[in-house]
């Protein structure tokens, strides 16, 4: 599942692309027909990101909503002549610059504003956001017996953070990932934050995850292999110590750790 970055870079990519100018929205597939109708031919005004979740602001005061999930994939064609749809995709939303076609998300659905803030209800803080509130996501850490590997993914409590950063960003802490939040200090939350925020920022930038500190371990060129750009996440060994990299599961997924870096 793609991880905040990418669906900051996603919003502000596709934004060039299609905002701020009428958009064809059409579902191919079918799946998404009357959804599309909905919203064909109308200016697309802005499009935002909050946490793992994309929003669509038409002109006549709709909102879509895309959450790409595990499979979720977007195609971006540049230019005025977009191919054919290739497999089946749910929405293919074109302009005069180009066309985006979107694949397997786990929702694609047009609502209201009030549905838009709903959704964002539900949801923690999301560092890249200007609007992000630190305090609250440290606040339900501080008082929560779960692990932190486990909150750290909880939607709930911040938004946007998935396997990748979680564990990279506990390993520069030094934190073990089955630490209880009440466990933890506000300090060391705080630094965490700001540790999370730094490395979703640094992946917009550079479309791509790269947590290893450049001033100390040289990054790959080109293509690079998981774990490459990482200190513990996808590792065998861990990058700075050569210790055996463990896991444990937290939150459904397996987090990666350093049981010498991380001591419990």
């Amino acid at each position: 599942m793609p991880e905040g970055h990418t669906i900051h870079r996603i919003a502000k990519d596709h934004s060039r692309l299609l905002a701020r100018r009428p958009v064809r929205v059409s579902s191919p597939q079918g799946r998404f027909a009357t959804e599309a109708a909905m919203v064909d031919g109308v200016v697309l005004q802005r499009i935002e990101a909050y946490g793992k979740h994309l929003f669509y602001f038409y002109g006549n005061g709709l909102v879509g909503h895309v959450h790409l999930g595990l499979f979720g994939k977007f195609r971006v064609h540049v230019g005025p002549d977009a191919p054919a749809p290739v497999g089946e995709v749910r929405m293919r939303m074109s302009g005069e610059a180009g066309t985006v076609d979107l694949a397997g998300p786990t929702d694609c659905s047009v609502g209201t504003a009030d549905d838009r803030d709903a959704v964002v209800a539900r949801l923690g803080p999301d560092p890249l956001r200007r609007d992000a509130e630190p305090r609250l996501a440290i606040d339900r850490m501080r008082r929560s017996g779960q692990p932190i590997g486990a909150l750290l993914l909880d939607q709930k409590v911040l938004a946007g953070v998935g396997n990748v950063f979680r564990a990279e960003a506990l390993f520069v802490h030094g934190m073990h990932p089955e630490r209880a939040g009440r466990d933890c200090d506000d300090a060391e939350l705080e630094l965490l934050w700001d540790t999370i925020t730094a490395m979703l920022r640094q992946g917009v930038k550079d479309n791509r995850i790269i947590t290893i500190d450049r001033r100390e371990f040289p990054v790959p060129k080109g293509r690079a292999r998981r774990g490459d750009t990482t200190y513990v996440y996808h590792r065998e060994i861990c990058l700075r110590c050569d210790t055996p990299v463990r896991t444990v599961e937290l939150g459904g997924r397996d987090c990666y750790y350093c049981p010498t870096c991380q001591p419990r």
